[in-house]
């Protein structure tokens, strides 16, 4: 026999595996979904933290403040990540969609051809235009800062952050 042959027999011979797992590759792209919704929610406060303490407001960093800061940080999140999120959010379903529309979808579904609907459209596109330009900003923002923290190391760097955040961001 030739390899021809060995091969063509072998592959005749064995049968297309089944996926064993179907569910696999939406665990993944659940997994990232989430992290994007949350890693985002979870980033923010950093910047607000930073911010609070800089020169042109005139917080002092001491004890008092740090933890004042802290916590509403920290309830903010909770209240938002909790109440926002997981109770009202997450049990949004338009036939497996979710998000601001699908959440609209349903809301209009529930009242049907009433006065407020055009009101809940706009709502519905405002909330949507919302996220588009966080979506849009957050990256920018997280990647500026980063690049920004080579300043802290070496001033020398400060002519370079915004062309190194460019190249990243576009590359």
């Amino acid at each position: 026999m030739d390899r021809t042959t060995i091969s063509d027999t072998r592959r005749s011979a064995d049968p297309v595996a089944p996926d064993h797992h179907p569910q696999a590759g939406l665990m993944k792209l659940t997994l990232g979904a989430i992290g994007i919704v949350f890693g985002d929610i979870g980033t923010s406060p950093l910047y607000a933290f930073r911010e609070t303490f800089a020169g042109h407001h005139t917080l002092t960093v001491d004890h008092v403040h740090v933890f004042g800061v802290l916590s509403l940080i920290f309830w903010s999140m909770m209240i938002v990540v909790t109440l926002k999120y997981v109770t009202i959010l997450m049990r949004a379903d338009n036939r497996g969609e979710g998000g601001s529309l699908a959440l609209l979808a349903l809301i209009t579904r529930k009242l049907g051809d009433t006065r407020s609907t055009a009101g809940l459209v706009l709502l519905g596109v405002f909330a949507c235009a919302l996220f588009y330009g966080d979506s849009m900003i957050t990256p920018a923002i997280s990647v500026l800062s980063a690049v920004e923290g080579l300043t802290v190391v070496n001033a020398g760097f400060q002519p370079f952050v915004i062309p190194i955040a460019i190249a990243i961001l576009i590359g």
